[in-house]
């Protein structure tokens, strides 16, 4: 019965010592082996077996990792005091390095920002310092990444989360950026009324040389106008007078036709010439015109006188029969 229950002690601890060499890797982490207090080797992911109180396996976390680097007072080339703090990403390159090349990284890396800090920001003047943040960030990262390289770690990147300057710099920038804007505004505002002027102008020439435009059109279209009007009133005027000169014409030829046609005497010739003075000389002109050939206008009368008389003569026949 002894001999099972030391059978039974000797199994458990052998259980033990077994389980205790064994040891899981997880996929983001390193195993850095050593035994007897030298190093052995560096082991990847996966379930690893040691021999117990002969080796040690030291875990070491590959992800990317973030340290705060606390506020600290710097002082720019200007002289002004500023409150500064930062972030600073790493992540681990070789595990070996970064056990056995620094003791404590996070302290070392923290002093080592802190430091560069004040170095890059006092070469700065402060209003380059507020407004250069991704200069800053990108001369720290480059510094801390050549200083922990054989801490086997590559800095990823630096961020500059605050820059406070003293309360009283702070109201003078505040003043500083308050008048900035006014004078900006007022910039803006005289602008703005120029450009209203500007265009208000070109406004009011573009109408004035439409306006002239339009009365330069207006007159000239009137002008067409009026000289269209006055053309066609000058043709309807020779178109008037020569339609009544082809009625007279065509009146005269009609009458002297008649005329012809009805071979007239001398003495219906006679009558209608006294007819044509005896009008001359109801008229109120008071010039009469008359006829210089008075040896026609006698013997005119005498044919009247004729015909008088034989017409008399054949009254009196008709009257006796």
């Amino acid at each position: 019965m002894a001999l099972i229950i030391v059978l039974a002690v000797l199994g458990f601890f052998l259980f033990v010592y077994v389980a205790a060499g064994v040891r899981i890797v997880k996929p983001y982490q390193r195993g850095v082996v050593e035994r007897l207090g030298k190093y052995k080797e560096t082991v990847d992911p996966g379930l690893r077996l040691i021999i117990p109180l002969v080796d040690h396996m030291r875990i070491v976390d590959m992800r990317e990792q973030v340290v705060d680097v606390p506020p600290q007072e710097v002082i720019t080339e200007d002289n002004v005091g500023v409150s500064v703090d930062a972030v600073i990403y790493y992540e681990p390159t070789d595990p070996q390095r970064l056990i056995y090349n620094v003791a404590n990284f996070i302290l070392a890396v923290t002093k080592l920002a802190q430091t560069n800090l004040r170095n890059v920001i006092g070469d700065l003047p402060l209003d380059e310092s507020l407004t250069s943040r991704d200069k800053i960030n990108i001369a720290l990262r480059e510094i801390l990444d050549d200083a922990t390289d054989k801490w086997g770690v590559r800095v990823v990147r630096v961020e500059i989360q605050r820059i406070d300057p003293p309360p009283d710099v702070m109201s003078a920038m505040h003043e500083q950026m308050k008048a900035e804007r006014t004078r900006r505004a007022v910039v803006t505002e005289a602008q703005g009324r120029r450009e209203a002027s500007i265009t208000t102008a070109e406004g009011a020439k573009a109408a004035a040389i439409l306006e002239a435009e339009g009365s330069k059109a207006k007159s000239v279209l009137e002008a067409e106008g009026r000289a269209e009007a006055v053309r066609k009133f000058a043709e309807a005027e020779q178109y008037r007078q020569s339609a009544v000169a082809e009625g007279e014409a065509a009146a005269i030829r009609s009458v002297y036709q008649a005329i012809h046609d009805g071979n007239p005497s001398n003495d219906l010739l006679a009558i209608k010439y006294l007819e044509t003075l005896q009008k001359l000389g109801d008229g109120q002109a008071t010039k009469i015109i008359v006829p210089t050939e008075l040896g026609g206008l006698a013997g005119a009368l005498a044919g009247v006188s004729e015909l008088l008389e034989r017409s008399g003569a054949n009254g009196r026949t008709d009257a006796k029969t």
